[in-house]
């Protein structure tokens, strides 16, 4: 297993997954197992604050194939990822969230789709959220659509981050900075050939959820700008709508004036502030978020430290830099 690289690596972002790790264990253990393939179960703790790494290293103890990554502090689900591509040694590698919602006995109708069809990435796409609320399938939906028409229609719906790669797949996305990488976007914005395999998403088997409304909103921001400059050239058009509107508030103004039931100051007020105002603050705000993304690529701060690798550590080190 640790000698040369297994045919299969299963990466799992984890934070704070205390509650759904012995259930998470119970099901992929014996799973993996029964796949008849040498494996990793390669878990990236993303600096959980409660029990769960000491949970993962009681684990490996007798689990040789669970290989337990580290950071050294929380840096996010998409950089969690990331750290997990850059030490997958699997030919293929699967990412799969802990919480069970994606069902990890799909891995092996990915397996058998790839090798049958012969492509690099293999999609898990969701048949049925039911086990969702109305709010997240609402803005689920809006948010592909809208990633659908800035990036392009090769983004499959309904597919989040569970599926499989191949091993070039993986080296193409390690080429990439990892600056603001959005898996979800990235993947099939590189054009390898691909499928699909549609499953039932279930509720949560246990804890609760740590994507809230704030993270969702920043994936959306995220995605919006690191793959499109479709919203400056939105700026744009808003400043030639912001005219028009503008000459019409003139003619408006005009017409109340003449006919004498204009109220001083008023019509200047409210040309001024309801129009070229808010125009001008939604145009500084966008290029606001492409000037924030240059600055951060510019500092070229690491987007997470690896502070422990159970395959490579006995210990303590000095923590992996990745930029």
């Amino acid at each position: 297993m640790r000698e040369t690289a297994p045919e299969l690596s299963v990466v799992v972002p984890m934070y704070d997954e205390e509650e759904v790790l012995p259930i998470f264990f119970e099901r992929m253990h014996p799973l993996l197992d029964g796949l008849g393939i040498t494996y990793e179960l390669l878990v990236v703790d993303d600096g959980s604050r409660d029990a769960t790494a000491a949970m993962l290293l009681k684990a490996a103890e007798d689990w040789p194939e669970l290989r337990v990554v580290r950071l050294l502090r929380n840096s996010g689900h998409q950089a969690a990822q990331s750290a997990g591509f850059r030490r997958a040694r699997g030919q293929y590698v699967v990412t799969i969230d802990a919480d069970l919602q994606d069902p990890p006995e799909v891995i092996a109708e990915f397996i058998e789709a790839a090798e049958k069809e012969d492509v690099d990435v293999v999609y898990g796409v969701r048949s049925d959220r039911t086990s969702d609320s109305w709010a997240k399938r609402t803005t689920a939906r809006g948010y592909y659509r809208l990633m659908s028409r800035l990036v392009g229609k090769q983004i499959p719906f309904d597919a989040a981050d569970f599926r499989l790669v191949s091993r070039r797949v993986v080296d193409a996305v390690n080429a990439l900075p990892d600056d603001g990488r959005v898996f979800r976007l990235v993947i099939p914005w590189l054009g390898f050939p691909s499928t699909q395999v549609k499953y039932v998403r279930a509720e949560r088997a246990a804890g609760t959820t740590k994507y809230n409304l704030s993270k969702m909103l920043r994936l959306t921001f995220d995605s919006i700008t690191a793959f499109s400059a479709a919203p400056l050239r939105l700026a744009t058009w808003l400043g030639l709508l912001g005219g028009t509107l503008s000459a019409l508030f003139v003619v408006g103004a005009l017409i109340v004036k003449l006919s004498g039931r204009g109220i001083p100051g008023w019509t200047s007020t409210v040309l001024a502030v309801s129009v070229i105002g808010a125009i001008q603050l939604l145009c500084l705000g966008l290029l606001g978020e492409y000037v924030a993304r240059l600055f951060q690529s510019s500092q070229r701060r690491p987007q997470f430290l690896v502070g422990y690798d159970s395959l490579e550590d006995h210990g303590h080190q000095e923590p992996v830099h990745h930029q």
